[in-house]
């Protein structure tokens, strides 16, 4: 690629919704359920390791309310994406940061995802797939109309764009 034709690395400009702070909350409260039933039930049944298997339930409950308390927070400061003519561009992660560019001749297919939690919070995950063997990006946390919206103009942008996809 010349210098003009060139997609470079960048901060992308769009947080994720709001929203998707209540969502993370969820899916880590679950997350978080299910080892502490499971040690909580066998330890009430269990009596000679029962105060070792209810001291677990409780570190695992504890580990598990501090992460959903901040985690989810500090996602939401550190996801980003952003779409442009050019490419679609991500950031994640803060100690362990991960930006990804797929340029729009990379793209191969364009997908919405709504799990169950993410239809209760109206929201929706965007999967771009690439010719890329890191795989695909995944913009989740996004408004569902806002993330058909996209899904449509990604399709758009690609058919649009010249280049074989692989």
């Amino acid at each position: 690629m010349t210098g003009e034709d060139a997609v470079r690395l960048r901060p992308p400009r769009n947080a994720v919704d709001e929203r998707a702070v209540a969502w993370w909350r969820s899916r880590l409260l679950a997350a978080t359920a299910v080892p502490v039933v499971v040690l909580a039930v066998l330890g009430a049944f269990l009596g000679p390791a029962r105060t070792w298997l209810l001291l677990a339930a409780g570190a695992v409950a504890a580990l598990g309310l501090v992460c959903t308390a901040f985690l989810p927070a500090w996602w939401f400061r550190v996801h980003r994406w952003e779409v442009t003519d050019e490419a679609v561009y991500t950031r994640t992660g803060a100690l362990r940061q991960e930006w990804r560019i797929a340029p729009m001749s990379r793209i191969q297919t364009v997908d919405t995802v709504r799990g169950p939690l993410e239809q209760a919070f109206g929201l929706a995950t965007v999967t771009v797939t690439t010719a890329s063997s890191k795989g695909a990006i995944r913009i989740g946390g996004l408004d569902h109309e806002h993330a058909a919206e996209l899904a449509e103009r990604l399709t758009a942008l690609t058919r649009a764009t010249p280049g074989d996809a692989t």
